[in-house]
């Protein structure tokens, strides 16, 4: 996992919704960052997306900055398609971007390792939390509510310290592109 206390990697990437090219700091928080590693296929990301929707209109109001990365391999995913993506953002009713890493390089520089993967930067780019949303899985029967993440943001809101105490997300590998 990403060492807390990293500075977020740059990066500039096509986004799905809007259509344009989104960097780093054009969506970056006021008061923190949240990057989130999903795809379209994987049945614990579909699990989630209304929890992470939700969440994000709730939070941005506050100064929070949200924005949701695919890594995976399209030629062998189809399903993970920037089409596709852009269709299932707006069925999920995301009102942030979706951004397409096709070279997978962004992926590799926070090293993601799943989806859903949530990373939190604080107001100066400096990881405070990396793990999970909370404990839903597929089939487990425990309702999303986005435990874990939103305890994180409501330490940072309240100018308190962020828990290291943070659990690793759990969900399909990220389809990595065959060298």
């Amino acid at each position: 996992m990403l060492p807390l206390g990293t500075k977020a990697a740059p990066f500039e990437l096509p986004d799905t919704v809007s259509g344009k090219h989104i960097n780093l700091d054009s969506i970056r928080g006021k008061k923190a960052t949240v990057i989130m590693f999903i795809c379209n296929h994987c049945p614990f990301v579909q699990l989630v997306n209304p929890g992470i929707a939700a969440l994000a209109k709730e939070y941005t109001p506050r100064g929070i900055a949200f924005a949701a990365i695919s890594s995976n391999d399209v030629e062998n995913y189809p399903q993970d398609s920037p089409e596709l993506m852009t269709k299932n953002a707006a069925e999920q009713g995301f009102t942030f971007p979706y951004l397409y890493d096709e070279t997978q390089e962004v992926a590799k520089a926070y090293d993601a390792a799943c989806t859903p993967d949530f990373y939190i930067f604080n107001a100066e780019l400096l990881l405070v939390y990396r793990g999970q949303l909370d404990d839903a899985r597929p089939g487990n029967g425990i309702p999303v509510t986005g435990h874990d993440l939103r305890g994180a943001l409501d330490a940072l809101l309240n100018g308190q310290s962020v828990s290291e105490v943070q659990k690793p997300s759990i969900g399909c590998n990220i389809k990595w592109k065959k060298q």
